[in-house]
């Protein structure tokens, strides 16, 4: 199944795009992450444990392992942990500790990564890079952004080279010499000159110098195969179903099949004020664990 083009305008020029309709498009990667090819590196890992959600199931991160269009990334909270990724546009990514993000589009020209929360750097030369957040969204080619995102408030600082920003102004903005720094607080858009004391004092220090690509030393090795962990439980995946609603498409066929699983299904009976989408998929399975008496059997 073909993805829709996310970025294919250059990034001086603003995007017509909504982010909501963006993030609809995230059913299209749920339906194909189980054919998906591997379309990036996970190149290091520092201080904490990185684990990767893929498909059903939590998998233990290891240096060298690939990463697939689909796959939901967890670092840990040490405010030492770093993971880097590479992927085949060349673009590198770095994450930074309590970081979710989402692997939404990979190819060769494009990688377009949903921020769910935390510390994010990127550093592309020829290809599109891409962040979505519902706090807003930037785009760069042959730029180097860092992205914090905390609840509902957001930072974009663009360090190097140029970038075009959403949700961050009234309107779609390219930065310059004098809009570097992009900062978003209940609702309240801000662009400055420079990164604030704040957004500089909580940067994760990893995050200070350029970024090694490291690709090259797994040039030609075997790709390590990820161990196992479990089938994920709602704590992995709660902060991403709980998005804002345009997010959320495609991720009940992705997992529902969870349900069956009773805390899983009793967290999302507890959060179906947030969750409406689930509703038909958890009557379903209501209807199925039923027994011929009209009592429910316990699983």
């Amino acid at each position: 199944m073909r993805l829709p083009v996310i970025s294919a305008k250059p990034i001086m020029q603003p995007s017509r795009i909504r982010i909501g309709s963006l993030l609809l498009a995230i059913g299209l990667v749920a339906a194909t992450c189980g054919h998906a090819q591997d379309e990036g590196t996970v190149t290091l890992i520092r201080d904490a444990s990185l684990r990767v959600i893929r498909g059903l199931w939590v998998l233990q991160a290891v240096e060298g392992m690939r990463l697939r269009q689909g796959d939901y990334l967890l670092t840990g909270s040490a405010p030492t942990t770093q993971a880097q990724l590479e992927f085949r546009d060349g673009s590198v990514v770095e994450l930074g500790p309590s970081s979710r993000v989402y692997l939404f589009d990979l190819r060769a020209s494009t990688t377009a990564i949903i921020v769910v929360a935390g510390w994010v750097k990127g550093e592309t030369t020829r290809g599109n890079l891409d962040y979505f957040s519902h706090a807003g969204s930037v785009t760069t080619n042959g730029g180097r952004v860092l992205l914090h995102l905390n609840g509902d408030a957001g930072d974009i600082f663009v360090e190097h080279g140029a970038a075009h920003v959403s949700g961050y102004a009234p309107a779609p903005i390219a930065s310059s010499a004098g809009k570097t720094f992009f900062t978003r607080r209940a609702g309240k858009p801000v662009v400055a000159d420079r990164p604030s004391a704040d957004f500089i004092g909580a940067m994760p220090v990893s995050f200070r110098d350029v970024l090694p690509a490291r690709l090259d030393q797994f040039a030609g090795k075997k790709s390590p195969e990820p161990k196992t962990e479990r089938e994920v439980a709602w704590s992995d995946v709660e902060a991403l179903l709980t998005m804002p609603p345009a997010s959320k498409h495609g991720l009940v066929e992705r997992f529902k099949p969870r349900l069956k699983d009773r805390a899983f299904r009793e967290a999302i009976e507890a959060h179906i004020a947030e969750l409406p989408e689930w509703k038909p998929a958890l009557a379903a399975e209501n209807q199925s664990t039923r027994a011929p008496n009209g009592k429910s059997n316990p699983q």
